[in-house]
């Protein structure tokens, strides 16, 4: 870009992205873009994140909200509160991901008969990993931002992230398998607070390890201490998933399984 052209901002970025912008006010920053490659990579991948999200659970996406939780809604006027815990997921991000959360928690509570509800509720492991794929994909696409703390601050990462989820984390190193440390963040979760750490190789191919508490909450006992591998696959993002004293752990990025599997061995082993 020219010296004497102001940076692009990211608000501006996000309203491209999310279409809020007027034919004029479009054009002009496209053609600002042309002469701003990483601002165009970034909006790529902001791209990129908002059709990965609306093909991970269209089915869900476009089902027609509940008349129940519409009701509950409108009553207890909590859509504020829901939207400034999703806050931290930022701009477009926010937006289609909460959209996602939103319909899939309305699918999951209010979805079946009283019996379906009850073992939907003794299912938090799924839930977990479910998660780990959505925070996946949103994040591992970032350019700019795709972690809160880098890995050149690890101790305090760890220190950080080990006090918000009130038990000391450890970083496995999976330096051996060919990824390094690139950072983590904190997440929110339906539990509490959830960590990412995030792994690249030098192919710039990215996983991510979700870790935080997991409360099975009546008949789910068994569950929260179990030690065997769940996998799961949603659009082309996979995770191996599993939980070891009520603490669930997550490794999630899009390779297949026979490739996933020795990474999530090494990582459990080290934990």
């Amino acid at each position: 870009m020219k010296q004497d052209t102001p940076p692009i901002d990211e608000a501006s970025l996000h309203a491209l992205v999310d279409g809020r912008l007027s034919a004029q006010e479009q054009a002009e920053l496209q053609r600002r873009l042309a002469q701003d490659p990483e601002a165009a990579r970034t909006v790529q991948a902001w791209q990129a994140q908002r059709d990965s999200l609306r093909a991970l659970h269209a089915d869900v996406l476009h089902e027609p909200v509940p008349p129940a939780l519409a009701q509950a809604a409108r009553q207890v006027g909590n859509e504020g509160r829901r939207i400034d815990s999703w806050q931290r997921w930022g701009g477009m991000a926010a937006s289609v991901a909460l959209a996602f959360v939103a319909g899939w928690l309305a699918h999951l509570q209010w979805g079946g008969s009283g019996g379906e509800l009850l073992a939907r509720g003794a299912r938090p492991l799924n839930d977990f990993g479910r998660q780990a794929v959505v925070a996946h994909v949103v994040y591992s696409p970032e350019v700019r931002h795709p972690v809160e703390v880098p890995a050149a601050q690890q101790e305090h990462l760890v220190q950080w992230l080990s006090k918000r989820l009130g038990r000391t984390l450890k970083v496995p190193d999976l330096s051996a398998q060919g990824y390094e440390l690139v950072g983590g963040r904190l997440l929110p979760g339906e539990q509490g607070a959830r960590a990412q750490f995030m792994y690249q190789n030098a192919s710039a191919e990215r996983i991510t390890l979700y870790v935080g508490a997991i409360d099975a909450g009546k008949g789910g006992k068994a569950a929260a201490n179990e030690t065997a591998f769940r996998f799961t696959h949603e659009d082309g993002t996979a995770s191996f998933y599993w939980v070891d004293r009520g603490f669930g752990y997550a490794l999630a990025g899009r390779l297949d399984r026979s490739q996933l599997l020795p990474l999530a061995e090494s990582v459990y082993r080290q934990l």
